[in-house]
């Protein structure tokens, strides 16, 4: 049965960005980038992962299928000037996904940019045993509110505030939890517990595209000293971190943050 494409928002002309956003996110996420980005000479495509918005969810929920269906949008979208391949922007989760495309399809990926996300989740433990009584326990942590009766838009009004630094942008913080709390929850439960099932470690060695890494020097989530890590497994990566932010880049200091990313596609010559 062929896969149905996700839904998607696009805007501009010129070499496809495709982003990908986090677990508590949407298309709306990168509201800021797709106009900036678009305005800057590419087509900035942002998807819903399924069971976001209106793209239609999937079965089972883990990062095989999620790849899946962002490789089905990308031969989907890939247009004659992109040459059969694209740049590909992941943020947290959304990260994730990318480095699953990149170990299955990664002649569609010209450029990589990875965003407050990491090539693995929870401790590395060799005992089985150990490994899932740890995921067993993050899942039930982070469902305990919704289990206990709360809504995802009362997730988001507690959780967005905790992700970001003490100057994010007051408009980002409002677009963050207005985001989030559109996620439906069966969703956001089936992603939790696909999460904490990633490891790709084994394969930053082999992403031979140029890449860019950006972390927030406060985010607690994907701390900039792991993905220096990453930019240091992965071979001529380049890393930046952005002080005083957190989480959420992107939506905390939007300029800075479109700035990198626009600076790494000049200075890697992607226009030539």
């Amino acid at each position: 049965m062929p896969s149905v494409i996700p839904t998607f928002t696009s805007l501009g002309a010129g070499p496809t960005l495709l982003m990908l956003h986090d677990i508590t996110g949407g298309y709306r996420a990168f509201a800021p980038q797709v106009e900036s980005f678009a305005s800057n000479g590419y087509r900035a495509v942002a998807w819903d992962m399924p069971g976001y918005g209106h793209s239609a969810p999937i079965e089972p929920y883990n990062f095989k299928g999620l790849a899946q269906s962002c490789i089905t949008l990308i031969e989907g979208i890939l247009q004659p000037r992109d040459n059969g391949s694209l740049i590909l922007l992941g943020h947290g989760m959304g990260g994730m996904v990318a480095q699953e495309v990149m170990a299955r399809r990664p002649e569609l990926v010209k450029r990589l940019i990875l965003c407050s996300t990491s090539a693995a989740v929870g401790p590395h433990e060799q005992d089985l045993a150990a490994r899932e009584a740890w995921q067993k326990s993050y899942i039930d942590e982070s469902m305990a509110q919704l289990n206990a009766g709360r809504s995802m838009q009362e997730l988001a009004l507690q959780a967005v505030p905790q992700m970001v630094g003490p100057n994010a942008l007051p408009e980002g913080v409002n677009l963050a939890q207005h985001v989030m709390a559109q996620v439906p929850s069966a969703t956001y439960r089936r992603a939790l517990e696909a999460l904490v099932t990633f490891d790709r470690q084994a394969l930053l060695e082999l992403i031979h595209v140029p890449t860019l890494l950006i972390s927030g020097a406060l985010d607690t989530a994907a701390p900039s000293d792991v993905m220096r890590q990453m930019a240091n497994a992965i071979i001529g990566s380049s890393f930046q971190e952005m002080p005083g932010v957190g989480q959420l880049p992107q939506l905390e200091d939007p300029d800075t943050f479109d700035g990198l990313v626009l600076q790494f596609l000049a200075d890697s010559r992607l226009l030539q």
